[in-house]
Parts: structure tokens; sequence; C-alpha cells
């Protein structure tokens, strides 16, 4: 079997244990619609598949809320390719966001600037566990746990302090959130390209474009360049690239700094749609958590998590059509279902590896040509 036929084998894998997970979290949800409402399981079922596309307004919020999660999930599969757990994908966010927005509510830039200042924001929080992990050898799930919590409260702390960051500097009750970017500064607003009236959805810009394109460069960094192929050795073998004249340190910090980017892109991204507002509070952002099951659902492929960031996005618009027959959250119990059967993915494309290995080792031995002797009484070549 040549390489590029083992490689093959090994994506499909990958594909048929994340479809299996999918289906899987999708039937135990279902079973759960049953218990709680069996008249209504059957139209409630088909609103969580169908919703997404039975309109554009509701496609085009498929697209808007896929584009952070996307950021995300690149954030979290970066790591992973790189052999780093990056669970801080939400400190991350928040981070990028609330740099994102400072520079579009007290320092009035554009978007770009703006979006440059997220990257900033989440690539230096990034840097720290990876700092932690490269030069004392502290794990990276621990640090980047406690950065979530201090990004968060660091957030709140600064925006408190900067009046004219909270929505009552412009005139409105303040609800502990952000300034509107309608009023504060419309250079920030990310471009829509009349996507809006087209789609029939305010929030709906150029987002989306954006983390398919980064989404495709993350693709060739890691599968096409000296650079990626050193993060993805040292993340196999620390050792061993160590021995093969790569320094383990600078790829691990490299790694995070790429993976907190990455995150605070998404937020950048979310919070510059000019439809919504950071609120300051006591609860970590969903969006980076969700990018792990984005993640692992496309086995962390850059391409792969296009597709899974969409499916997640899809299911949620489709729970929220769901009521008033079920309560919103019977969409978010599905979810972290199929969050939690998407862990075993992993487990199953190794299963399915071993399978089809041990197969191939079967008809290889079978299709073997047997030694017979020739006429010489020798043994045939």
């Amino acid at each position: 079997m040549t390489k590029k036929r083992r490689f093959s084998f090994r994506g499909m894998d990958s594909l048929i244990a994340s479809v299996v997970s999918t289906l899987a979290g999708l039937l135990f949800g279902f079973i759960l619609l049953l218990i709680f409402n069996p008249a209504k399981a059957g139209n409630g079922f088909l609103n969580i598949l169908l919703t997404g596309v039975r309109s554009t307004p509701r496609l085009a919020k498929v697209l808007y809320t896929a584009a952070p999660l996307m950021m995300t999930g690149l954030s979290v599969g970066f790591a992973f390719k790189t052999g780093l757990f990056n669970i801080g994908a939400s400190g991350q966010f928040t981070m990028g966001a609330f740099l994102a927005l400072t520079g579009a509510i007290s320092w009035q830039l554009s978007w770009p600037m703006c979006l440059l200042l997220g990257i900033l924001g989440g690539a230096v929080w990034g840097a720290i566990p990876g700092i932690c992990k490269a030069l004392f050898n502290v794990n990276e799930v621990i640090t980047s746990i406690m950065f979530n919590w201090i990004g968060l409260f660091t957030v709140n702390v600064l925006t408190y302090n900067n009046p004219v960051m909270l929505a009552s500097a412009w005139g409105d009750v303040s609800k502990e959130r952000t300034a509107a970017l309608a009023k504060a500064n419309l250079d920030a607003i990310l471009p829509k390209l009349g996507m809006d009236k087209l789609m029939k959805f305010n929030g709906m810009n150029i987002a989306i474009f954006i983390t398919v394109i980064v989404a495709v460069i993350i693709w060739f960094i890691l599968q096409k360049t000296t650079f990626g192929y050193e993060l993805k050795a040292c993340g196999f073998n620390r050792n061993a690239s160590q021995y093969a004249g790569i320094n383990p340190r600078r790829a691990i910090i490299q790694s995070m700094v790429i993976a907190g980017a990455l995150a605070g892109l998404g937020g950048g991204l979310y919070y510059l749609s000019g439809t919504v507002q950071l609120t300051l509070g006591k609860e970590l952002s969903a969006m980076g958590f969700n990018g792990i099951p984005v993640a692992m659902l496309a086995a962390s492929h850059p391409i792969g998590t296009i597709f899974s960031a969409l499916f997640i996005s899809y299911i949620q618009v489709g729970g929220d059509a769901m009521q008033p027959e079920f309560a919103r959250e019977m969409i978010d119990i599905i979810i972290a279902a199929i969050i939690y059967l998407s862990a075993f993915s992993l487990l199953m494309r190794e299963l399915l590896g071993h399978a089809k290995k041990r197969r191939q080792q079967v008809l290889e031995t079978v299709e073997a040509p047997e030694d017979k002797p020739n006429a010489n009484g020798g043994e045939s070549a």
C-alpha cells in the first residue's frame, strides 16, 4: 500500500468517526425529545434538522454564528496538531474581543486595525501558557484554564475603569455591557457588502469569508511549509525533534501564540459585527469552549473545521426554532451530548484504523505468492 493510500484511509477513518459521533448525539437528542414531549418530538427534531435552510435569514444566522466558532475551533485544533491542548480559547477569545472593542470605541480605529488588536490580544494571552510550558514544564491545561478566569476579570476591571467603553456613556441605560458600535464608531463595523440586505439579516458580514480564508492558510502552513512541519514534529516527539535540530521550546511558544491569535481574531470578528455587545459578568464565553467539539469533530483538520463549525452553528439555530414546544435549554443538552460523544471520535478513528490495518495485513498474507521449488531444485525468486 502506498503512502498516499494510507493517508487517504486515515482521512476516511476520521470522517467516518466524526459522522458516527454526530449521528449518535442526534439520536440521543431525539430520545430526549420523546421523553419530554412525545407528541411534539418529531416536529422538534425536524426543526433542528431543517430550520437552518428553511429561510434566507436563518441561513445567514448560521453563517454569522459559524464564523467565531470556526476561529476557536481552529485555535484548539492547531494546538492539537502540535501536541498541545489549548483549553484557554475562551480567555483568548475574550481578550481579543476586548482589545478589538477598545480600538473601536476608545481609540476610534477602523475595523482592520481593530481586528489586528484582537489578534494581538489573543496572541499575548496564548503566549503566557506557552511560555510556562516551554520554560518551566507547567502543563498548558492548568495555566490556560487559570488564564481564562484571569482574562475574564481583567477585562471586567479594565472596562469598568474606562467609562467611555460602557453603553451608558452613549446615552443608554447601563446594563454592564460595552457601547453599541452603531453609535460609537461605524467605521469599526465589519463591511456587509450588501449581504445583510440580500439575506435579510443585519448581522451578516464578511466574517465568514475571512474565517474560511484563515482556515485555508492554517492548512497550508501545517501541510506545506517547513515551519508547520517543525511544529507538528515537536508535538509528535519533543526529544526526537530536538535531536533533529528543532528548538522545542520555541515551537511550543509559537504554537500557543498562533492558537491564541486565532481565538482572539474570533472574538474580534464576533463583536465587530455591530449586532452584539460584550457583556461584563462572571461567566466565561461559551464560544471558546465550543471550539473544542468543533476541533474534535474535524479531527483537528483546518478544512474539516469549516464544516464542523457550520454544523454546530446549524443545530444551534435549529434549537431556537423548537420553542415554545421545548425549552431553549433542550438544544444545549443535545449539543452537550454531541460534544461529549465527539470526544470518542478520536478513539473510534483509532479503532477503525486498527481494523483496516489488520484486514490489509490479512489480505497481503493471503495474496503473497508462496515460495515454490523451481525445476533445478531451488526456490523461485
